[in-house]
């Protein structure tokens, strides 16, 4: 995966009040992947602009990235990453050291420095981190009055819910479940023309757009989703960015639930790929380790969807989180919800945005809730 990394730092008063801004994108398409912003109290320009960087590394590193392009329009921190310039100031060197073994993890890493204007959505971060700690400043004298009344609720509530975690399910499951609310996203060309679309990044149709809006004020009126996560395809970031739009989120992006790699086939009909692959069409649509010519085996999938849960769970665990894919992960999550055979994919049919429900426990057991279901269309 290729990402480029844009990072900006500023501070009102060089020292002074001071944040840093990050964004990671796409190397192809140029889509945001991901953003980042802090608060770091009165620090120079410098320093700030190390942090941004620091922060941007981190985030390419959550996504996997292998190769990353770092764009700065600060000439100082350029050219000492790119090892041209020494890093005399005793502030800098162990952000810059910190920065160096973050850089280590990707197997290649460039610096680029770029002008002010190319850089607007990392500068935009940076100012809006220095503009909230202002605003959060205000509100600290209004919630600390709060505080107390808020403490108290807050114990009581942890009390019942312990006492309530001790209590097995009907299932005999314990622990507070991890609720995976997940959407298939909305129509595309290539959906209409039932043919194989996986890697492919096909937009949705103006009918899809309407099925995202009607999935998302259905989505709305849960409780407590604490986020809304997608695959990386621009069908799946359109609908769940309606979600997140309806339920006053942002998207957070997972690699990991991005569709089966349909490789030879992909854009092809059913006819046409049994057509040109006759041996292999047949076998995989029986075998979950077949690949498709210079494509993904089900197996893999399986194994790549299984980190994206474990990673979801690792950081929600015990929440609503919106899962915004394709039909291959959706059945594999609900496949290993139900603890069933790989025969489970060939035999289970999603509408485009079904939504269907599993819940999955700290004890390692799971249960489904709902499957597929598409009364928001109606």
């Amino acid at each position: 995966m290729k990402v480029i990394v844009e990072a900006d730092g500023g501070s009102r008063g060089n020292p002074g009040p001071a944040g840093y801004g990050a964004v990671v994108r796409d190397v192809r398409s140029g889509e945001t992947l991901a953003e980042r912003k802090g608060f770091i109290g009165v620090a120079t320009n410098n320093v700030a602009e190390y942090q941004g960087l620091i922060a941007g590394l981190r985030a390419a590193r959550e996504l996997d990235a292998e190769t990353v392009a770092v764009r700065m329009d600060s000439k100082l921190v350029v050219e000492q990453m790119s090892g041209r310039w020494k890093i005399k100031h005793p502030s800098m060197q162990p952000l810059a050291k910190e920065a160096q073994a973050l850089a280590q993890a990707f197997k290649a890493i460039t610096y680029e420095w770029i002008p002010r204007e190319r850089n607007k959505q990392a500068d935009r971060l940076a100012n809006e981190a220095m503009d909230d700690e202002k605003a959060e400043k205000a509100e600290k004298t209004e919630k600390a009055e709060k505080t107390e009344k808020a403490e108290k609720t807050e114990k009581a509530e942890k009390t019942e819910k312990a006492e309530g975690a001790r209590q097995p399910h009907w299932s005999g499951a314990v622990g507070e479940p991890t609720r995976l609310v997940l959407l298939r996203h909305g129509q595309t060309r290539l959906s209409v023309e039932r043919r194989y679309s996986g890697r492919g990044d096909h937009p949705l149709t103006e009918l899809g757009l309407e099925q995202a809006e009607r999935a998302a004020k259905r989505l709305s009126t849960l409780d407590g989703i604490a986020a809304v996560i997608s695959s990386p395809l621009q069908r799946a970031q359109q609908t769940a960015r309606k979600v997140a739009d309806a339920v006053g989120l942002e998207v957070v992006t997972h690699q990991g639930l991005i569709e089966t790699d349909f490789g030879a086939w992909e854009g092809l009909t059913f006819a046409e790929a049994s057509e040109q692959d006759p041996e292999v069409h047949r076998r995989w649509l029986g075998d979950t380790s077949v690949k498709p010519p210079n494509g993904e085996s089900f197996d893999e999938v399986h194994a790549r969807v299984r980190k994206a849960r474990a990673d979801i769970i690792a950081k929600y665990g015990g929440k609503t989180i919106v899962v915004v894919s394709h039909v291959t992960p959706i059945k594999t999550l609900l496949r290993q919800a139900l603890d069933v055979g790989p025969q489970f994919l060939f035999r289970m049919h999603l509408d485009l945005t079904g939504v269907s429900i599993a819940e999955f426990y700290p004890d390692g057991h799971a249960s489904v809730k709902l499957v597929n279901d598409t009364s928001h269309l109606s």
